[in-house]
Protein backbone atom coordinates (compact mmCIF):
# COMPACT_ATOMS: atom_id res chain seq x y z
CA UNK A 1 0.00 0.00 0.00
CA UNK A 2 1.00 3.60 -1.07
CA UNK A 3 2.47 5.68 1.99
CA UNK A 4 3.63 9.62 1.97
CA UNK A 5 6.88 8.07 1.57
CA UNK A 6 6.43 5.76 -1.39
CA UNK A 7 7.54 7.23 -4.80
CA UNK A 8 6.19 8.46 -7.55
CA UNK A 9 5.71 5.91 -10.44
CA UNK A 10 6.15 6.16 -13.93
CA UNK A 11 4.72 3.78 -16.23
CA UNK A 12 5.37 2.98 -19.77
CA UNK A 13 3.24 0.68 -21.77
CA UNK A 14 -0.38 0.95 -21.56
CA UNK A 15 -1.72 -1.79 -23.68
CA UNK A 16 -3.98 -4.66 -22.70
CA UNK A 17 -1.60 -5.86 -19.39
CA UNK A 18 0.46 -2.26 -18.71
CA UNK A 19 -3.05 -0.79 -18.59
CA UNK A 20 -4.30 -3.33 -15.72
CA UNK A 21 -1.25 -2.57 -13.95
CA UNK A 22 -1.08 0.93 -13.97
CA UNK A 23 -4.62 0.80 -12.87
CA UNK A 24 -3.57 -1.40 -9.75
CA UNK A 25 -0.98 0.90 -8.87
CA UNK A 26 -3.98 3.61 -9.08
CA UNK A 27 -6.13 1.91 -6.93
CA UNK A 28 -3.24 1.24 -4.45
CA UNK A 29 -2.93 4.71 -3.55
CA UNK A 30 0.55 5.54 -6.05
CA UNK A 31 0.59 9.01 -7.91
CA UNK A 32 1.27 7.26 -10.93
CA UNK A 33 2.70 9.25 -14.70
CA UNK A 34 1.62 7.06 -17.79
CA UNK A 35 2.65 7.17 -21.30
CA UNK A 36 1.95 5.12 -24.18
CA UNK A 37 2.37 5.52 -28.09
CA UNK A 38 -1.34 4.99 -28.53
CA UNK A 39 -2.41 8.85 -27.25
CA UNK A 40 -6.10 7.04 -26.88
CA UNK A 41 -4.88 4.76 -23.91
CA UNK A 42 -3.01 8.06 -22.30
CA UNK A 43 -6.12 9.74 -22.46
CA UNK A 44 -7.62 6.62 -21.07
CA UNK A 45 -5.50 6.75 -18.29
CA UNK A 46 -5.45 10.11 -17.45
CA UNK A 47 -9.71 9.51 -17.09
CA UNK A 48 -9.70 6.91 -14.46
CA UNK A 49 -7.44 9.25 -12.20
CA UNK A 50 -3.35 8.72 -13.36
CA UNK A 51 -1.31 11.69 -14.40
CA UNK A 52 -0.96 11.82 -18.11
CA UNK A 53 2.68 11.92 -19.52
CA UNK A 54 3.72 13.42 -23.09
CA UNK A 55 6.62 11.01 -24.15
CA UNK A 56 8.52 8.20 -21.80
CA UNK A 57 11.21 10.97 -20.54
CA UNK A 58 7.89 12.73 -19.20
CA UNK A 59 6.96 9.56 -17.34
CA UNK A 60 10.50 8.82 -16.11
CA UNK A 61 11.28 13.10 -15.06
CA UNK A 62 9.76 12.50 -11.36
CA UNK A 63 9.44 9.28 -10.93
CA UNK A 64 11.49 7.40 -8.24
CA UNK A 65 10.50 3.91 -9.74
CA UNK A 66 9.84 3.74 -13.66
CA UNK A 67 7.68 0.87 -14.75
CA UNK A 68 8.60 -0.96 -18.36
CA UNK A 69 5.52 -2.66 -19.82
CA UNK A 70 5.99 -3.00 -23.82
CA UNK A 71 6.39 -5.61 -26.46
CA UNK A 72 9.59 -6.43 -26.71
CA UNK A 73 13.49 -5.41 -26.01
CA UNK A 74 13.65 -3.29 -29.32
CA UNK A 75 10.35 -0.91 -27.69
CA UNK A 76 12.03 -1.41 -23.97
CA UNK A 77 15.33 0.18 -25.89
CA UNK A 78 13.90 2.76 -27.41
CA UNK A 79 11.82 3.95 -24.52
CA UNK A 80 14.64 3.72 -21.84
CA UNK A 81 18.01 4.39 -24.40
CA UNK A 82 16.73 5.88 -27.50
CA UNK A 83 14.08 8.17 -28.47
CA UNK A 84 12.45 7.67 -25.22
CA UNK A 85 14.81 8.58 -23.16
CA UNK A 86 13.16 7.56 -20.20
CA UNK A 87 16.80 6.54 -18.65
CA UNK A 88 18.18 9.91 -18.38
CA UNK A 89 15.35 11.41 -17.32
CA UNK A 90 15.26 9.28 -14.32
CA UNK A 91 18.93 10.10 -13.91
CA UNK A 92 18.05 13.42 -13.39
CA UNK A 93 14.77 13.38 -11.11
CA UNK A 94 16.35 12.38 -7.95
CA UNK A 95 18.53 10.13 -5.84
CA UNK A 96 18.07 5.87 -6.04
CA UNK A 97 16.45 5.66 -8.89
CA UNK A 98 14.69 2.21 -10.19
CA UNK A 99 13.58 0.88 -13.48
CA UNK A 100 11.65 -2.24 -13.12
CA UNK A 101 11.12 -3.91 -16.78
CA UNK A 102 8.22 -6.63 -16.57
CA UNK A 103 8.12 -7.05 -20.99
CA UNK A 104 9.17 -10.10 -21.77
CA UNK A 105 12.83 -10.15 -22.63
CA UNK A 106 15.86 -12.73 -23.24
CA UNK A 107 17.83 -13.15 -19.98
CA UNK A 108 20.42 -11.40 -22.15
CA UNK A 109 18.64 -8.26 -22.67
CA UNK A 110 18.10 -8.10 -19.12
CA UNK A 111 21.54 -8.31 -17.88
CA UNK A 112 22.96 -5.49 -20.70
CA UNK A 113 20.41 -3.81 -19.60
CA UNK A 114 21.55 -3.84 -16.05
CA UNK A 115 24.38 -2.85 -17.00
CA UNK A 116 23.80 0.21 -18.97
CA UNK A 117 21.19 0.98 -15.94
CA UNK A 118 24.17 0.41 -13.33
CA UNK A 119 26.70 2.97 -15.33
CA UNK A 120 24.26 5.78 -15.03
CA UNK A 121 23.68 5.13 -11.44
CA UNK A 122 20.20 3.10 -11.75
CA UNK A 123 19.10 0.29 -9.98
CA UNK A 124 17.41 -2.41 -12.17
CA UNK A 125 14.74 -5.23 -11.35
CA UNK A 126 14.42 -7.87 -13.71
CA UNK A 127 10.55 -8.74 -13.34
CA UNK A 128 8.79 -10.35 -16.16
CA UNK A 129 5.16 -11.35 -15.05
CA UNK A 130 2.41 -13.72 -16.01
CA UNK A 131 -1.47 -13.83 -15.17
CA UNK A 132 -2.72 -12.38 -18.65
CA UNK A 133 -5.41 -9.49 -18.61
CA UNK A 134 -7.61 -10.09 -16.15
CA UNK A 135 -5.02 -10.78 -13.69
CA UNK A 136 -3.49 -7.67 -14.50
CA UNK A 137 -6.66 -5.77 -13.81
CA UNK A 138 -7.09 -7.19 -10.41
CA UNK A 139 -3.72 -6.85 -9.14
CA UNK A 140 -2.92 -10.66 -8.92
CA UNK A 141 -0.11 -11.10 -10.84
CA UNK A 142 2.43 -13.53 -10.37
CA UNK A 143 6.15 -11.79 -10.82
CA UNK A 144 8.91 -13.94 -11.58
CA UNK A 145 11.80 -11.05 -10.08
CA UNK A 146 15.69 -11.13 -9.57
CA UNK A 147 17.80 -8.05 -8.47
CA UNK A 148 19.69 -6.99 -6.05
CA UNK A 149 18.32 -6.57 -2.20
CA UNK A 150 18.15 -2.97 -2.41
CA UNK A 151 16.16 -3.11 -5.55
CA UNK A 152 13.66 -5.25 -3.95
CA UNK A 153 13.18 -3.62 -1.22
CA UNK A 154 12.57 -0.50 -3.31
CA UNK A 155 10.40 -1.89 -5.62
CA UNK A 156 8.30 -4.16 -2.81
CA UNK A 157 5.56 -1.73 -2.28
CA UNK A 158 4.70 -1.39 -5.80
CA UNK A 159 5.01 -5.27 -6.69
CA UNK A 160 2.44 -5.70 -3.71
CA UNK A 161 0.25 -3.28 -5.28
CA UNK A 162 0.47 -5.33 -8.92
CA UNK A 163 1.19 -9.18 -7.65
CA UNK A 164 -0.68 -12.25 -5.95
CA UNK A 165 3.08 -14.39 -5.95
CA UNK A 166 6.30 -12.11 -5.62
CA UNK A 167 9.52 -15.19 -6.74
CA UNK A 168 12.69 -13.64 -5.57
CA UNK A 169 15.20 -15.56 -8.02
CA UNK A 170 18.66 -14.49 -7.06
CA UNK A 171 20.79 -11.75 -7.34
CA UNK A 172 21.48 -11.75 -10.98
CA UNK A 173 19.84 -9.66 -13.37
CA UNK A 174 18.44 -12.55 -16.03
CA UNK A 175 17.08 -15.06 -13.96
CA UNK A 176 13.84 -13.52 -13.72
CA UNK A 177 13.54 -13.46 -17.62
CA UNK A 178 14.56 -16.86 -17.59
CA UNK A 179 11.93 -18.10 -15.47
CA UNK A 180 9.64 -16.08 -17.27
CA UNK A 181 10.83 -18.43 -20.57
CA UNK A 182 9.88 -21.81 -18.53
CA UNK A 183 6.52 -20.59 -17.90
CA UNK A 184 6.25 -19.32 -21.80
CA UNK A 185 7.43 -22.50 -23.11
CA UNK A 186 4.31 -24.16 -21.31
CA UNK A 187 2.07 -21.41 -21.90
CA UNK A 188 2.51 -21.35 -25.75
CA UNK A 189 2.60 -25.28 -26.14
CA UNK A 190 -0.72 -25.64 -23.45
CA UNK A 191 -2.62 -22.94 -25.91
CA UNK A 192 -1.43 -24.50 -29.09
CA UNK A 193 -2.43 -27.90 -27.58
CA UNK A 194 -5.82 -26.51 -26.31
CA UNK A 195 -6.56 -25.45 -30.01
CA UNK A 196 -5.61 -28.73 -31.04
CA UNK A 197 -7.53 -30.89 -29.05
CA UNK A 198 -10.85 -28.90 -29.31
CA UNK A 199 -10.43 -29.18 -32.77
CA UNK A 200 -9.67 -32.96 -32.94
CA UNK A 201 -12.77 -33.52 -30.44
CA UNK A 202 -15.31 -31.13 -32.66
CA UNK A 203 -13.92 -33.05 -36.05
CA UNK A 204 -14.95 -36.62 -33.99
CA UNK A 205 -18.34 -35.20 -33.65
CA UNK A 206 -18.05 -33.94 -29.76
CA UNK A 207 -19.89 -30.89 -28.72
CA UNK A 208 -16.95 -28.72 -28.27
CA UNK A 209 -18.76 -26.78 -25.05
CA UNK A 210 -19.37 -30.79 -23.77
CA UNK A 211 -15.88 -31.46 -24.57
CA UNK A 212 -14.86 -28.18 -22.72
CA UNK A 213 -16.65 -29.39 -19.99
CA UNK A 214 -15.49 -32.59 -19.45
CA UNK A 215 -11.72 -32.09 -19.56
CA UNK A 216 -11.65 -29.34 -17.20
CA UNK A 217 -12.36 -32.06 -14.66
CA UNK A 218 -10.19 -34.25 -15.82
CA UNK A 219 -6.21 -34.87 -16.33
CA UNK A 220 -5.73 -33.31 -19.64
CA UNK A 221 -6.62 -29.60 -18.51
CA UNK A 222 -4.34 -27.17 -18.19
CA UNK A 223 -4.72 -23.20 -17.09
CA UNK A 224 -4.34 -22.10 -20.65
CA UNK A 225 -6.97 -24.65 -21.77
CA UNK A 226 -9.76 -23.61 -18.97
CA UNK A 227 -8.94 -19.71 -20.62
CA UNK A 228 -8.73 -19.86 -23.63
CA UNK A 229 -11.23 -22.33 -25.15
CA UNK A 230 -14.04 -20.60 -23.92
CA UNK A 231 -12.91 -17.80 -26.41
CA UNK A 232 -13.29 -20.65 -28.96
CA UNK A 233 -16.70 -21.16 -28.34
CA UNK A 234 -18.07 -18.45 -28.50
CA UNK A 235 -16.23 -17.20 -31.58
CA UNK A 236 -14.67 -14.59 -29.83
CA UNK A 237 -10.87 -13.64 -30.78
CA UNK A 238 -10.79 -10.23 -29.28
CA UNK A 239 -6.86 -9.73 -28.56
CA UNK A 240 -6.18 -10.44 -25.10
CA UNK A 241 -3.26 -11.60 -26.01
CA UNK A 242 -2.74 -11.75 -29.54
CA UNK A 243 -0.84 -14.90 -32.11
CA UNK A 244 2.12 -12.26 -32.67
CA UNK A 245 2.82 -12.39 -28.96
CA UNK A 246 3.65 -16.04 -29.35
CA UNK A 247 6.09 -15.62 -32.33
CA UNK A 248 7.98 -13.15 -30.21
CA UNK A 249 7.69 -15.20 -27.16
CA UNK A 250 8.42 -18.52 -28.42
CA UNK A 251 10.47 -17.12 -30.74
CA UNK A 252 13.04 -15.64 -27.76
CA UNK A 253 12.96 -18.97 -26.48
CA UNK A 254 14.15 -20.79 -29.26
CA UNK A 255 16.77 -18.41 -29.41
CA UNK A 256 17.95 -19.48 -26.07
CA UNK A 257 18.18 -23.02 -26.59
CA UNK A 258 19.87 -22.44 -29.69
CA UNK A 259 22.57 -20.57 -27.35
CA UNK A 260 22.49 -22.78 -24.70
CA UNK A 261 22.41 -25.94 -26.79
CA UNK A 262 19.09 -27.76 -25.65
CA UNK A 263 16.63 -28.74 -27.85
CA UNK A 264 12.66 -27.60 -27.73
CA UNK A 265 10.70 -29.38 -30.44
CA UNK A 266 7.72 -28.91 -28.71
CA UNK A 267 7.91 -25.07 -28.54
CA UNK A 268 9.52 -25.55 -31.68
CA UNK A 269 6.06 -27.19 -33.03
CA UNK A 270 4.27 -24.59 -31.09
CA UNK A 271 5.81 -21.66 -32.30
CA UNK A 272 5.59 -22.85 -36.14
CA UNK A 273 1.52 -22.91 -35.50
CA UNK A 274 1.31 -19.69 -34.70
CA UNK A 275 3.66 -18.37 -37.90
CA UNK A 276 0.74 -20.66 -39.72
CA UNK A 277 -2.17 -18.68 -38.14
CA UNK A 278 0.04 -14.90 -38.62
CA UNK A 279 0.47 -15.86 -41.94
CA UNK A 280 -2.74 -16.82 -42.66
CA UNK A 281 -3.71 -13.49 -41.60
CA UNK A 282 -4.61 -14.09 -37.88
CA UNK A 283 -2.07 -12.81 -36.47
CA UNK A 284 -3.37 -9.38 -34.59
CA UNK A 285 -6.23 -11.90 -33.31
CA UNK A 286 -6.28 -13.59 -30.19
CA UNK A 287 -3.85 -16.73 -29.48
CA UNK A 288 -6.99 -19.24 -29.54
CA UNK A 289 -7.21 -17.99 -33.21
CA UNK A 290 -4.41 -21.09 -33.49
CA UNK A 291 -7.57 -23.22 -34.04
CA UNK A 292 -8.22 -21.74 -37.10
CA UNK A 293 -5.22 -23.17 -38.74
CA UNK A 294 -6.56 -26.85 -37.88
CA UNK A 295 -9.88 -25.32 -38.83
CA UNK A 296 -8.58 -24.76 -42.23
CA UNK A 297 -6.45 -27.66 -42.52
CA UNK A 298 -9.24 -29.97 -41.59
CA UNK A 299 -12.12 -27.55 -43.59
CA UNK A 300 -14.38 -27.16 -41.30
CA UNK A 301 -15.47 -25.01 -38.24
CA UNK A 302 -15.53 -25.66 -34.48
CA UNK A 303 -18.80 -23.75 -33.49
CA UNK A 304 -20.84 -22.57 -36.66
CA UNK A 305 -20.16 -19.63 -38.81
CA UNK A 306 -22.52 -17.55 -37.80
CA UNK A 307 -20.71 -17.98 -34.34
CA UNK A 308 -17.29 -17.28 -35.43
CA UNK A 309 -17.22 -13.29 -36.69
CA UNK A 310 -13.49 -13.01 -37.06
CA UNK A 311 -13.09 -16.11 -39.33
CA UNK A 312 -11.92 -14.52 -41.95
CA UNK A 313 -8.84 -12.02 -41.42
Amino acid sequence: MATDNTPTVGFIGLGAMGMGMARSLLRAGFDVRGYDVNPAAVEAFRTDGGKAAESAADAARQAGVLIVMVLNAEQADDALFGSGNAAAALQAAGPSPLVILCSTVSPAYAQRTAQRLAGMGIAYLDAPVSGGVTRAAEGALSVMASGSPQAFDEAAPVLDALSANVYRLGDAPGQGSAMKLVNQVLAGIHTAAAAEAIAFGAKLGIDPKQAYDVICSSAGASWMFEDRVPHILAGDYTPRSAIEIWIKDLGIILDAGKENRFPLPLAATAHQLFMMAAAAGYGRLDDSAVVKVFEKIADFHVVSPENNPTDQP
